[in-house]
């Protein structure tokens, strides 16, 4: 038995050993002890995509079929006493196969749920083990080890199986009332369906790029419940500059009723020996709504001004544009867009927990004509693709039980649909996510 299948049945073994005590664990105290958590979330997913033009996934058939469940542990431990606190953090994940193969499998690298051997053929089990040392003094937490970062310019990701993760050091400062401060330098990224960390980093983009680390820094400030403030800053080395400006709205006009809104900016620029070409982009977006009772409904506009694709990390969720949706970031150079989109809450209507959510997006005007070689996208006879348009449709519903032994047990369905010119993929994708989290300590 290898230590792979030991893992997976230890962790398979732990968590229905405690489905119902954990319904009964309380607020943690202060100390190493007191303050520790432990807990578990089993994740089934099966995705689906179908490549509408016969754009070839890795399997070669243009069309993508996988199952799989995961099951992801982590631990917390609170701060010893004194003017110094030391605690640490742990996790163990698996990934198991279910049904994937026989001409259905692989959508192509990172996109797959699991990773794949030379021949092809998706792995039965893959696990990530990691941890992290962290101390607390006052007001600021310093981790060093195995990070899951949130920012809007570095954030993990967290759309597939299992969560990717970052190694490095994370200091999280909240001195003053309403502002959070944060930064890190990163070394190593790991992916979604990879068991090992990437000593570099691979953008959306470009794909691979030998960089040697990333560091970021920046900040949260809550003005008042209806106005919020973020900026930030990162650097990945002798790739970019990036520059994050954001701000998030709310403006209640009755008991039932409030407007809202946001405006995110960023601007990248290379930096050090230009791995990623030389660039100087900016791009936004903004949106509009209003909430009334049980929905809300929105409207967004997004323009890329730059030449070339506003990047990003690879399978990461480090982009807070409002038309980065499911599929499509609609970020190509000079791209604009627009979208709708509706909420419904159905609690309001006697089944708490249910939730639907519908958009739309369109992009026009993608244009390659100045973008850089790493960027650079041409069609058949070698020109710079211009005048490019696509569009993207989701729909999502889920339930969340609300009482029992099946408590915050979650189902969720999201369906896209994208049509496009040259330059991207038509395909229609469907997901099914099944979670449930146990709370063992």
């Amino acid at each position: 038995m290898n230590n792979r299948t030991l893992l997976g049945l230890s962790l398979l073994t732990l968590s229905v050993s405690t489905g119902q005590a954990a319904m009964a664990a309380g607020e943690k105290g202060e100390g190493f002890i007191e303050g520790s958590s432990l807990t578990i979330l089993n994740r089934n997913l099966y995705f689906n995509r179908d490549f509408r033009k016969g754009q070839s996934s890795s399997s070669g058939n243009g069309y993508s079929e996988e199952w799989a469940h995961g099951v992801i542990g982590r631990f917390e431990s609170g701060f010893t006493e004194g003017t110094i606190g030391f605690g640490v953090d742990a996790f163990a994940m698996l990934g198991l196969k279910l049904d994937t193969g026989d001409g259905r499998s692989g959508a192509g690298g990172s996109v797959d749920v699991m990773p794949y051997n030379s021949l092809g053929q998706a792995e039965d089990n893959y696990s990530k083990l990691g941890g992290a040392v962290k101390t607390r003094f006052m007001d600021t937490e310093i981790k060093v080890g195995d990070v899951f970062p949130v920012s809007p310019v570095v954030q993990y990701g967290d759309a597939r199986l299992l969560p990717e993760s970052f190694r490095g050091v994370t200091v999280v400062n909240s001195s003053v009332e309403g502002l959070s401060l944060q930064g890190g330098r990163l070394h190593s990224m790991s992916q979604p369906n990879t068991s090992s960390m990437r000593d570099g980093f691979a953008t959306f983009y470009a794909g691979e790029v030998d960089s040697p680390w990333i560091a970021y820094f920046g900040g949260d400030y809550t003005l008042n419940d209806n106005v919020g403030f973020s900026l930030y800053t990162s650097r990945l080395k002798d790739a970019w500059n990036q520059y994050y400006a954001g701000t998030t709205l709310s403006y209640p006009l009755a008991d039932d009723v409030a407007l809202i809104g946001g405006l995110n900016f960023y601007k990248a620029v290379d930096e050090g020996r230009q791995l990623l070409g030389s660039f100087d982009n900016n791009i936004w977006s903004g949106k509009v709504g209003i909430q009334f009772g049980a929905h809300t409904v929105l409207v967004g506009l997004q323009r890329n001004n730059g030449d070339d694709d506003f990047d990003y990390l690879r399978q990461s969720d480090s982009v807070y544009l409002d038309n980065s949706i499911q599929y499509s970031d609609f970020n190509s150079p000079k791209e604009k867009s627009w979208q709708v989109r509706y909420d419904l809450d159905m609690e309001p209507f006697g089944v708490p927990g249910l939730s639907f959510m519908t958009r739309y997006a369109q992009g026009w005007d993608a244009d390659y004509s100045n973008a850089n070689e790493v960027y650079m996208r041409r069609d058949d006879n070698g020109d710079p693709l211009t005048n490019q348009k696509r569009w993207e449709r989701d729909i999502e519903a889920k339930y969340v039980v609300q009482s029992g032994s099946l408590k915050d047990m979650s189902f969720r369905i999201r369906q896209a649909t994208t049509r496009a010119t040259d330059f991207e993929s038509d395909l229609d994708e469907f997901r099914l996510i099944v979670e449930y989290p146990l709370e063992v300590l």
